[in-house]
């Protein structure tokens, strides 16, 4: 793609959100919202793939869909309530609408069908995109709305992502698929606590964040995206293939990583409002993504590959690994000694 318009589509994805961040009239938002469709799309069908083209066509109709349903919701308020201003959604139904098509953006269960095909049809770094930048504004009205929200439909939802983000995420081969999953899941964590706590939420999504754009620039440096390729990686870069081990262990939240915080923080949240039962579940349902990060890092760093592959290994890493990915990667593991300045914050 031209550099010039990789430019334009940046800036207009960083005009969008921005725009969608400070706004406080629904149909500024909603604008936002459409700025990001829409300079996403050719970042996503950029290779002229059919594949890619189809991800394209899904992601564009669920978030036409999405953005109708939140006009709807904004405007069924303004009609009961009289003004446009985020912070004012009282209406009932309104709430189930727009909590309806928030979760339709984000990928949340049961409307999160087309985020793993859309994940699977474009590259690594659009896929980074949409799984971190493009969450955020929709995270954000989330944010601001948290007071009105229906706790019980987000608890709902909530368990039914981590549910299915860890177990359709358990026979998958294509690492796209599984970080889709893995996202999935982790959205259910932020939805849960979302409305007693939104700082939380908030935080427990910049920590996603963080690990994910760790493990997305790493697999995008040794170009692997599926098992049977990242099998081959340790011969070729050691040291990077254990970071990436520790970044998913981190991510599926075992105790002395940083991806531990949010978890231990959310069920802290979740008793402290007297929902025992639902902390017990979500815990235990985040076992499931467990198993399959697990078989990550015991694919990219216990597992030696075969001596006859199907496919051409790429021994030499041509590409210098980025800072960036050392940073990000630190971050990801070595935050949880710091948490109690990070809890002052939140």
């Amino acid at each position: 793609m031209n550099p010039q318009a990789k430019l334009i589509f940046a800036s207009s994805l960083l005009l969008g959100s921005t725009i969608t961040i400070s706004s406080n009239h629904w149909i500024t938002a909603w604008t936002g919202l459409e700025i990001n469709t829409l300079a996403i799309l050719p970042l996503i069908s950029k290779s002229h793939h059919p594949r890619a083209i189809e991800a394209a066509t899904k992601y564009f109709l669920v978030q036409a869909a999405a953005s109708a349903l939140l006009l709807f919701s904004s405007m069924t308020n303004a009609w009961h309530t009289g003004q446009w201003d985020i912070t004012q959604l009282t209406c009932p139904t309104s709430c189930v609408i727009l909590t309806a098509a928030i979760a339709m953006k984000l990928g949340l269960a049961p409307f999160h069908f087309w985020f793993p095909e859309v994940l699977q049809g474009c590259s690594i770094t659009t896929g980074l995109l949409l799984s971190t930048a493009m969450k955020f504004p929709p995270i954000t009205l989330l944010y601001m709305t948290s007071q009105s929200l229906n706790p019980p439909m987000l608890t709902t939802m909530a368990l039914l992502s981590a549910a299915l983000g860890g177990w359709m995420g358990l026979n998958q081969t294509q690492t796209r698929k599984i970080l889709a999953f893995s996202s999935i899941s982790h959205l259910g964590w932020m939805a849960v606590v979302i409305a007693y706590n939104p700082k939380l939420a908030l935080f427990n999504f910049y920590l996603y964040v963080v690990m994910t754009a760790a493990v997305f620039l790493t697999l995008n440096t040794i170009k692997t995206l599926n098992l049977s390729t990242l099998m081959t990686t340790w011969a070729k870069t050691p040291a990077l293939s254990a970071m990436l081990m520790l970044t998913l262990l981190s991510l599926a939240g075992l105790p002395p990583l940083t991806g531990f915080l949010p978890k231990w923080l959310i069920i802290q949240e979740l008793v402290n409002q007297e929902m025992a039962p639902t902390a017990t579940i979500i815990a235990l349902l985040s076992l499931l993504g467990l198993f399959f990060y697990l078989r990550l890092a015991y694919c990219a760093t216990i597992t030696l590959p075969p001596h006859t592959t199907n496919h051409m290994k790429q021994w030499h890493i041509h590409k210098p690994t980025n800072t960036s990915i050392a940073i990000l990667v630190t971050l990801s593991i070595i935050l949880l000694p710091i948490s109690p300045m990070l809890l002052t914050i939140v």
